[in-house]
């Protein structure tokens, strides 16, 4: 499932704003900046080794050039003059909530890579910003509401912690979650639903899939690792038995991914979370259906029900299997596992 993009339109232009800002620097300094932020010709944010490497000096040295030309930046009558765009940047995240995903903020102001490097210039360079660096657990997030930011990392444990290892939730019951646990860390916290899905995109625990469905990241129903875990989305989405053939042409059309029939019939079989349910149609074990043969599951219909009429057990059977009702009937007739009693009812043979 894929929403709308948000997009948020900013008043100054960034290009020339850092041009005003690196004319304050002497020549090495500016250029320093530029490699270490992506804001010449070039996108790549370079690294002290990489820029040490060019001018020959230690990576330290690098460091101590970087710090000094952002402290002269800020001195500067320049970064005065544009007190209003982190006012602005400073209210853009508010309307976020206060703490935003990086990258995912970084996009609704622009796709273009050299903008999005602009913005993260005047974010370290603003007093009100605060990054706070991935780690295992979180991506990169820039913060104005600290009190917020460890709220919501808060709430993103407690959720994550409470998920079932392959259990599939909706996005709207995943936001509900989300914000109850939210509002136990912060009651005052905001419940908009909008922001609330922003946030979860913060945590590295929890994910969505291609469907749109939420769950542990790590999970194959949410991080596919291969025809069987798109199988069984496309079965789940499905809902009902599927044949082989259907599965692979629906993989390729939602997912965009390769699937040849016969690797998809083989990886079916191999996995325990299918069931052989008819000539080539597989439905899903969790649904309730239950592996074996027909004849394997007469006898277990006869051994849980005790013995039923011909008419009674292909009503049973025909619940776990898509075949024809001749076929259970022929089953029927093998002596050494059924046998017809009184009233024309069958039950198990002796052992």
């Amino acid at each position: 499932m894929t929403k709308d993009k948000v997009t948020a339109k900013v008043s100054f232009n960034p290009k020339k704003i850092t041009k005003a800002l690196l004319a304050t620097l002497n020549v090495r300094g500016a250029d320093v900046i530029k490699k270490r932020y992506g804001l010449g010709e070039q996108v790549e944010r370079l690294t002290l080794e990489a820029i040490g490497q060019e001018y020959g000096i230690t990576r330290e040295r690098v460091r101590q050039i970087e710090n000094f030309s952002l402290a002269q930046i800020r001195k500067s009558r320049s970064f005065t003059e544009i007190a209003g765009v982190f006012d602005e940047l400073s209210e853009l995240i508010t309307k976020y909530g206060g703490v935003v995903h990086e990258r995912d903020f970084f996009q609704t102001i622009s796709d273009d890579k050299h903008v999005q490097n602009h913005i993260h210039f005047f974010l370290v360079l603003g007093e009100p910003f605060v990054k706070v660096k991935e780690d295992s657990d979180f991506h990169h997030t820039w913060v104005v509401d600290p009190a917020m930011s460890d709220a919501v990392r808060q709430a993103l444990h407690a959720v994550h912690k409470d998920i079932k290892e392959e259990e599939l939730i909706s996005e709207a019951d995943m936001i509900l979650r989300f914000i109850n646990k939210l509002k136990e860390c912060r009651p005052n916290a905001n419940d908009n639903e909008e922001i609330a899905r922003r946030w979860m995109r913060i945590s590295k625990r929890i994910g969505a899939n291609p469907l749109g469905e939420w769950g542990a990241s790590q999970s194959p129903n949410i991080k596919a690792r291969g025809i069987r875990d798109y199988a069984y989305l496309i079965l789940r989405k499905h809902g009902s038995p599927m044949h082989f053939r259907e599965v692979a042409k629906e993989i390729a059309s939602t997912f965009g991914r390769s699937a040849h029939v016969a690797t998809c019939h083989n990886e079916l079989i191999k996995d325990g979370r299918f069931v052989l349910v008819g000539r080539g149609l597989y439905a899903l074990q969790e649904w309730g259906y239950k592996k074996g043969t027909v004849k394997e599951i007469v006898r277990e219909i006869l051994e849980k029900n005790g013995p039923l009429t011909k008419n009674e057990i292909i009503a049973k059977v025909l619940k776990e299997r898509y075949v024809k009702e001749n076929t259970i009937v022929v089953n029927l007739q093998n002596h050494n596992y059924f046998k017809k009693e009184k009233e024309g009812r069958f039950g198990l043979a002796s052992k």
